[in-house]
């Protein structure tokens, strides 16, 4: 779309400076906004690119430490899970018969 738009600028340019001389002195301005729309769409189609190049190596760099940290918080290969979760409560399921109300 950025090259469409780009393209139409310097279509635009190159029928004003071809015609220039018979334009009327109070709309020379006309050069100078094809110029600003060809200068700001040689812009964007460098600035697109480079920022989808970058928003990829973000992404990238975000999933190689995800991934990183993924493979620090798997079970080890023994298949062993331990089911402690770090409270000092006892359950009522691993001391039968006892009540955990204090």
């Amino acid at each position: 779309m950025t090259a469409v738009i780009t393209l139409g600028w310097l279509i635009a340019l190159v029928v004003l400076l071809s015609v220039g001389s018979a334009l009327p002195g109070d709309v020379h301005w006309w050069i100078w906004t094809c110029v600003a729309g060809l200068v700001m769409g040689l812009f964007g189609l460098w600035y697109v690119p480079f920022l989808k190049r970058r928003r990829a190596r973000f992404a990238a760099e975000h999933e190689r430490a995800a991934q990183a940290q993924l493979s620090e918080s798997l079970p080890p290969a023994s298949g062993y899970v331990s089911r402690d979760s770090g409270s000092n409560t006892v359950s009522s399921t691993e001391t039968p018969g006892k009540s955990t109300r204090s």
